[in-house]
Order: C-alpha cells, then structure tokens, then sequence
C-alpha cells in the first residue's frame, strides 16, 4: 500500500552506512532512471563500499518487488509451514531441526532466531520448500552479499532455535499484521517440541558440575514414562523455571503441541542425547578420546572445546573454540595443547561464532567480548583464505544486561589509538559465577593488530567439550586438567 519496492538487508549493516554519492549524482543526471536500475544501482555500492573499508563484516542488501511478493508468496507460505507441522506431528522433528540449525543465520550473538527464509526451504529439500524458494526467489529482483556472506538470498524471518522466548510476541506480531496463521502455528509446534527436549534433559544447563567434577553437566531420566511425567510436571508449572528466559507469561506455545504429551515423551525418550557417554579414556600413547556411538552423533548439531584456565584464585572462562579431531574408526581426540587464541600476544575469551563454505574456501567467524574506549563490544575475527590466521574485522556494541531486543550496527573498523581492554567470565572456586572481569592489560590498537595461538601461561587448564543437540540442550564432558 505504501511502496512498490523495498530494499533492506537481512544482516546487521556495518556501521558506514549506505554510500549515496554514485546513485545519487546517477540519478541527478537521468530522474527517468527505472526503479530498479536505482536499486541496483544502491546495493552495488553499499556492498562495494563495505568490501572496501570494512572487509570481513557481514554485508547483505537485497530489492524486493513488494507487489509481486504479497501476491505470489503467501499461498506458498502457508502450504510449505503446513508441510512443517505435519513433519513435526509425523515424528520427524530431527529433520526440521537440522534444517534450521544448519540454516544461514543473521545477527547470531544476539540470538535473535533470524534466519532467511529460502536457505531454510532448500536446506529442508521437500516439494513445499522448492516452491516457496520459487516464489522468494522471484520478488527478490536483485540481491547481493559481501564473499564473507553466504547463503543470503534477500528474506529472512523468524524461527525460533536459539531462545524460544520471543515466540509468542513474534506470533501475536505476525496475527496483528495480518499474516496467516499457518506459519505462526508451525513455529509454535517447533518451539514446544524443542522446549519439551531441553526440560526432559533438565533446563538449562551449565559447564559448573564438569568444571568442578561435580557429576554430569546434564543427566535425566530416560524412559518415556519418566519423561512424560517430568514434562507433566513441566507444563502444569507453566513451563517456568527450567529454562533460562521462560516464565508463565511468554510460554503460551507449550500449548500448541503437534504430538499429544505421551507421543511426545516417547519421541524424546527414542531421540535423547546421553551426557552418560561423555567420559575420557586414554590411549597408550597419552592421547584423551571419547567413543559415542553412531546414533548419538547423530543427534549432535554443534562440537566445541571449553578452555577454564585456573590463576590461583579460580576460573578464567576462555570461550569455545570448533577444535576437535577424529581417530579413524570415529572416536572424538580432546585437544590438550593449552594453546588458545590471542590478540597481540595477550590470551583473550573467544567465541566461535560460524563457519561458511563459500566457494571451496573456508570463513571462520568468531568474536571476542572487550571494552572500546570504555564502551562494552563484540570484536569479530574472521579467519578466511587471504587471513588464514585471522583478522579483526570490526567491533559492535554489545548490549549485555540491558532490556532491549535491539541490534547494533556494525563499527566500521578500529581507530589507532583506540584503547582495548578485553573481558572474560570468571568463576570462584566454589563454583560461583563472579562477574566479568578485565583480562590481562589494556592495549593500544596499532596498524598491526596480530592474531596468534599462544600457550596461556604458567598454571593449570580444565578441558571440556560442549555438546549441543537437536534441542538445542548443551551438555559439557568431564574436565581433563593439564598443567
């Protein structure tokens, strides 16, 4: 009703902004120029722009035919978020959760759950997907991403996987404007299942009981029985308290099961992730490894290694890292090296964020939480083809502790001069959470900031590796400690 055309970017846009000299002085010269030349003509130098000054960041901008949108892809839509449920409710939830977990995610520290929407028909491959993604495909007139962006095809939407949180305040969105109930329904279905395998595994969970040795980092009963009454007990509870972020007021979907309660508890009781497994043997040749049979990896999304460094007054969290190695017959090979990534020399928390095939070649993403100027940030560090040992693409703002669902912009790129101070969690040796702290000292961004893997100094390490699974429930290993 307002607009024949819109142009937009599915990602967080670096923070130089759109470049408007070239379509602007174009469009002086000729104010006949098509719609969508102008279009083309302010994507091609947006992402130009930002390969140019902001390289490594994240750029997407796409043109979209509004009209042909609204006419050609609700229908679709709906038959392809039908299709969805009737997975779920056929006892295939692992399809629809590998799909969106392997699917092009956007802003994915703010955890967000946007994802775009083609990437996730074809990543899902049924005959409702390869329609939908027609009809994407064809109200996108023109879409462009910078070569450290892919799988971006210009619409994203909401699909919970991350935090299941917004789902009633995305649905009552899409029910105010109007969009059709199918999809909203769908995702409902999702999160409840999802949900349901985080609560039946024991909520939200935590790195505490491996890294003290404790027990378990996750552990529940297993038989259907069982479960079923856990997650009775779960929803006559409001589906509070089990899981960070839930409470009575934004768990209406629990209600929207596409499985009845037994049928629920027996699908996750035949496809539950079990932590029993997650112990360390060692080979003749010294060597930690971990045998899971095959059915277990299979329900294994993400792999990561959890480095706690020990300074003598307790635990310096270090981050995740995706290192990990395989024997020949699949056993999983802990990396016990002690070394763990640097910038300029100094150990700092890192986060591995994704990795993107693009090409043949490989990019790496992580980020590093610090202080700018005195201002809380993200650094992000992309590690790609030209900067096979890495490179501080950026810094963004990073809204921790703060009430507000807002994402910022991209910074372009440190100034010299700049002062970092970087930030870590740290836990007590009683196994409390502290705060934040500062690691190491502050430092001056130069012309050459190095990234490297250093060992991490005198003292010992605790080793974990953080096991995620198709509900999204993290469970850690036994620690191994190395001095």
């Amino acid at each position: 009703k307002h607009a024949d055309y819109m142009i937009a970017s599915e990602e967080t846009e670096p923070g130089i902004g759109w470049y408007y000299t070239n379509w602007l002085t174009a469009l002086g010269s000729n104010t006949s120029l098509p719609t969508l030349e102008i279009g083309k003509n302010i994507v091609d130098d947006f992402v130009a722009q930002c390969d140019r000054r902001c390289r490594g960041q994240k750029t997407t901008l796409s043109v979209i035919d509004l009209a042909e949108f609204a006419n050609t892809v609700p229908k679709p839509l709906s038959t392809f978020s039908k299709s969805i449920s009737k997975l779920i409710s056929a006892k295939n939830y692992q399809t629809v959760s590998d799909a969106r977990y392997t699917t092009r995610e956007f802003a994915a520290s703010s955890k967000i759950d946007q994802i775009d929407l083609v990437d996730l028909c074809e990543k899902l491959g049924t005959s409702e997907g390869k329609e939908l993604s027609k009809a994407l495909r064809g109200a996108v007139k023109y879409n462009k991403t910078s070569s450290s962006m892919t799988n971006a095809y210009g619409v994203s939407i909401y699909f919970p996987y991350q935090k299941a949180s917004y789902v009633d305040t995305m649905c009552d969105t899409y029910e105010e404007i109007g969009m059709d109930d199918d999809y909203a329904q769908c995702i409902r279905e999702f999160a409840s299942l999802e949900v349901s395998g985080q609560a039946a595994a024991g909520g939200t969970s935590s790195p505490i009981p491996s890294l003290f040795g404790t027990g378990s980092s996750s552990g529940t009963p297993d038989s259907a029985e069982l479960i079923g009454q856990l997650l009775g007990a779960f929803l006559s509870n409001g589906g509070g308290g089990l899981i960070s972020g839930l409470s009575g007021g934004n768990t209406g979907f629990l209600s929207d099961r596409a499985m009845s309660l037994e049928d629920t508890a027996g699908y996750i009781a035949m496809n539950k992730f079990d932590a029993g497994n997650l112990y360390w043997t060692q080979t003749d040749d010294g060597k930690a490894i971990m045998s899971l049979p095959e059915s277990q990896w299979e329900l294994v999304h993400a792999l990561d290694l959890n480095m706690f460094y020990d300074d003598g007054e307790g635990y310096i969290d270090l981050g995740l890292d995706n290192i990990f190695s395989f024997t020949d017959d699949g056993r999983l090979i802990a990396d016990t090296d002690r070394n763990w990534l640097a910038v300029n020399g100094q150990p700092v928390a890192y986060y591995h964020m994704d990795s993107t095939e693009n090409g043949g070649e490989t990019i790496t993403t992580g980020r590093v939480p610090a202080l700018l100027n005195g201002s809380r940030v993200n650094l992000w560090i992309v590690f790609d083809a030209e900067h096979p040992r890495g490179f501080i693409a950026g810094a963004q703002s990073d809204y921790q502790g703060k009430e507000t669902e807002t994402v910022a912009k991209s910074l372009t790129e440190l100034q010299q001069g700049d002062t970092l101070e970087f930030l870590c969690d740290y836990y007590g040796y009683d196994g409390s959470y502290k705060d934040s702290y500062k690691l190491g000292e502050p430092m001056k961004v130069t012309g050459r900031m190095e990234i490297s893997n250093v060992d991490v100094g005198a003292g010992a390490v605790r080793l974990m590796y953080r096991f995620t699974d198709i509900y999204n429930q993290e469970y850690w290993s036994e620690a191994l400690v190395r001095y």
